[in-house]
Parts: C-alpha cells; structure tokens; sequence
C-alpha cells in the first residue's frame, strides 16, 4: 500500500510540475511577444500583440461582432465541425471494417480511395459553396471529406492488425464471420480508431473554418474573413485563439472517453498498472 501511495505522489508531483513549466512557457512567449511588439522589433501592425488581443476577445465577448453574439459564433462553427466529424467519421469507419475484413472489396476499391486521398482536398471547398450555397451544408460537407479519410485509413489498419489467433479461436468456437467482426474484429480495432479521432476532429474544426472563411454568413471563419479585410490583425488572432480553445476542449472529452473506454486496457491511459 505504501509503495503505491508513494506512486501516486509522485504522479501527482509530475503532473503539477508539467502542468507548471506549460504556464510558466506560455507566459514567457507571450510576455517576449508583447514586449517585442511594442518594442517594434517585431510589427505590432502585422503580428499584433497579447494586450491587443485580449481586448479584441473582450469586446467580441460583451458586446458581439457584427454578425451576432460570439457565442452564436462559435457555436455554428462547432456546430458545422460535429456534423461533418460524426458523419466523415462514421463512414471512414463503416467502410474501413468493410474493407479490412472483404479482400474483394479492398482490391476493388482500394485504387478509387488512393486516387480521392491524393487529392488536395481543401480546395474542394468552393465546389462545396458552389454546391450547396452559404448555408452549413457545403462548411460539413468540407468537414466530412477532411475526416473520412484519417479515420478510414486507421479503420482498416487497426482491423488488418487484428492478431490472427484470435480470429482463428473465435472461428474454432463457432462464431460466424458477423460474431468475429463485432466481438472480436471491432473491439481490437478500437485503439486504432480512437487515435485518429483526436486527429480528425482538428480536421473537421478546419473543414469548417475553410468553408466559413471562403463564404458564410456566420462562423469564426467569417470573424477571420472580416478581420482581414478590415486589417484587424487582433481580431484574426483572436478568432484562432478561440478556435485553439475550442480544439483543446474536444480533445479533453475524446480524451477522457478514451481513457473511460480502455481502463481495462494494462498499459492504457487511466489504468493502474
């Protein structure tokens, strides 16, 4: 009992000391970036500077911006990004099993998935405006394509990876080819999917700021927009400040869901051992 207690001190120790040398960091860039700013050893017009930043933040936080509230703001970008992330991530895994577990399916369209992989997917995003208009659609169908494909790949790794004794076992036992994919293939497969979670949502957060950026009505995109053609250096980097906010948000969920998942898991994230 005592040399656990005295782990999880020093865990605790740990983390606290991380947690420390984060602020201290991110207190000293910003402090040099401020200082340098007004210094003018770097161009506060171009890069702005913390103090400038903080009251942009403020006074899109008490008094709107010009297209409405900051929380409708954030909200339609989030909005449009869980949309895109749910959908793009449903299909990449849907078809990632599929293909991992039907050879013929793989060969047939393995090629046709390469080909779509290779393009420059971001530039999709005015033919999705064209598309679908200014509304949400064309910002979730930009997240869904940048989604799909991270999560797809990691689907049909994580399944190709699957340890072959286990499905030989399974098989000896009786279990269909339908038993084997859900009580065996899938929950073996689910670290590897897990991880390309945390990557896509980032991705999906993109999708929709492409889209908002190129044409919108509403979004952190269009705060972005607006900004830069008002020469509003603070007010750009004060939208990617709240959308790094948002980002970090959702991936302490993910994480936490992750580590709620796999506790069972020796070695996971959240286990005891």
């Amino acid at each position: 009992m005592g040399r656990t207690e005295a782990r999880a001190r020093a865990t605790r120790k740990r983390k606290l000391l991380v947690l420390a040398a984060r602020v201290l960091l991110l207190a000293a860039l910003l402090g040099a970036w401020e200082a340098l700013s007004r210094a003018k050893v770097i161009d506060p017009f171009n890069f702005s500077m913390p103090s400038k930043i903080w009251d942009q933040l403020a006074q899109w936080t008490l008094h709107g911006t010009a297209q409405g509230s900051l929380g409708e703001q954030v909200w339609v970008t989030l909005y449009e990004a869980l949309l895109g992330w749910v959908a793009g991530v449903a299909g990449g895994v849907v078809l990632g099993i599929l293909l991992g577990r039907i050879r013929f399916l793989a060969d047939v369209l393995g090629p046709y998935i390469k080909v779509l992989n290779a393009l420059p997917r971001i530039v999709l995003a005015p033919i999705f405006l064209l598309m679908f208009g200014l509304g949400p659609a064309s910002k979730v169908a930009a997240a869904v394509v940048l989604v799909f494909f991270p999560v797809f790949f990691n689907a049909f790794q994580g399944v190709r990876e699957v340890d072959r004794n286990l499905i030989a076992n399974a098989r000896v036992l009786g279990a269909s080819n339908r038993q084997v994919t859900l009580q065996v293939v899938i929950p073996a497969a689910t670290s590897w999917i897990f991880t390309s979670l945390h990557v896509s949502f980032g991705f999906a957060l993109i999708g929709a700021i492409v889209g908002e950026y190129i044409g919108a009505d509403r979004g952190i995109g269009l705060l972005v927009s607006v900004s830069q053609g008002a020469l509003n250096s603070a007010g750009v980097y004060a939208a990617m400040v709240i959308l790094a906010v948002v980002a970090l948000l959702a991936e302490g969920v993910l994480t936490f869901l992750e580590r709620r998942l796999f506790r069972w898991k020796p070695g996971a994230p959240g286990s005891d051992h």
